[in-house]
């Protein structure tokens, strides 16, 4: 036995009845009338999946919800998945004739986000005491699907007698005997996807929206007129960009001008100031050399006159004394000689 076959499961991508009633998915027999009568639904082609009136919204955006209590009703239902998401529509499947609840509702979010946020999340948790499970729509997204009412459907618990295998909650495990491939091929059974294999705690991912050649369409249509819009918008953006520009750059021209001129005018007045004022200080310098130099040269000019005066008085004075001196002395010798 292989111990990495141990944990390795797969997941039904197409609907089978006799394929969803084994554990490995190789079964070639229905081993049980449920199985059996599901076959013959398949094959005859007595179940229409898009046949029921009641099932309405976008199947990507909605979950089926199951293993609910017979007391849950609408508003319980409602405000325990809204956690997950915007809730558009809520329908909650109840008997025909009683009108109680049959224990499974399909709830369709806004968005496909939202639907995936809430199977991620939602699924085993717990309302009204009952742990719930959560799967994508299976009946408008899974090829061959059959309702349990008609012996097929996925899941199922171990005292009913009645498993089937190959969805979420019970995957078909990795085959540990040879797989009959020709006889898989005859009955147009799937065969296990050798080599590809996931671990049984993995969660599959639901099924994706497939975009059509009309989808494309639109969507080219819608990105042409969306490049056209952008085109559009960058061109206007681009002329008020312009526009917005050659004013800013009239105002800015404008302010800087009246800003040159008042600088300018600071500028030259300043510089008036400082002629002004460099041509009157020199010219009170000059005032003011001449008026010192010509007090200087008076004050010269009467200090040489007083200095010739002075000499010349002592001038006389010495030749005045001289000739007293003088006379003295001829006098004194004339004395003399008289005597």
């Amino acid at each position: 036995m292989s111990g990495n076959k141990i944990n390795a499961v797969f997941y039904a991508e197409s609907y089978h009845p006799i394929q969803a009633g084994s554990i490995d998915g190789t079964d070639i027999l229905p081993h049980d009338n449920a199985v059996y009568r599901a076959h013959l639904c398949s094959s005859a082609g007595l179940y229409d999946p898009f046949g029921d009136p009641k099932v309405i919204g976008d199947p990507y955006c909605t979950v089926f919800v199951g293993r609910l209590s017979h007391l849950t009703t609408e508003e319980t239902l409602r405000k325990a998945m809204s956690v997950y998401g915007r809730v558009r529509n809520l329908r909650l499947v109840r008997h025909i004739v009683t009108g109680a609840s049959r224990g499974y509702a399909f709830v369709e979010y806004e968005t496909e986000r939202e639907m995936r946020r809430a199977y991620k999340d939602a699924h085993h948790s717990i309302i009204d005491d009952c742990e719930i499970i959560v799967d994508c729509n299976r009946q408008r997204l899974m090829p061959g699907w059959i309702p349990r009412r008609l012996g097929g459907g996925l899941g199922g618990k171990k005292e009913s007698g009645q498993l089937r295998f190959g969805g979420r909650e019970k995957p078909f495990r990795a085959p540990l005997r040879p797989i009959p491939f020709d006889d898989l091929k005859r009955l147009g059974i799937p065969p296990p996807p050798e080599g590809r294999y996931m671990s049984r705690f993995q969660d599959p991912s639901p099924p994706r929206r497939k975009k059509s050649s009309v989808d494309w369409e639109e969507g080219s249509q819608t990105r042409d007129g969306q490049e056209h819009s952008h085109d559009r918008s960058s061109v206007d953006s681009k002329e008020r960009y312009h526009s917005r520009s050659s004013i800013e750059r009239e105002e800015s021209s404008k302010k800087w001008s009246s800003l040159d001129r008042e600088e300018s005018s600071k500028k030259w007045s300043s510089l008036d100031r400082e002629e002004h004022y460099g041509k009157s200080t020199s010219m009170d310098r000059d005032d003011r050399s001449y008026n010192w130099s010509s007090s200087r040269r008076e004050e010269r000019h009467h200090k040489s006159t007083d200095r010739t005066r002075k000499r010349s008085s002592e001038g006389k004075d010495e030749r005045s004394s001289h000739k007293r001196h003088k006379h003295r002395n001829s006098s004194y010798r004339h004395e003399r000689r008289k005597t």
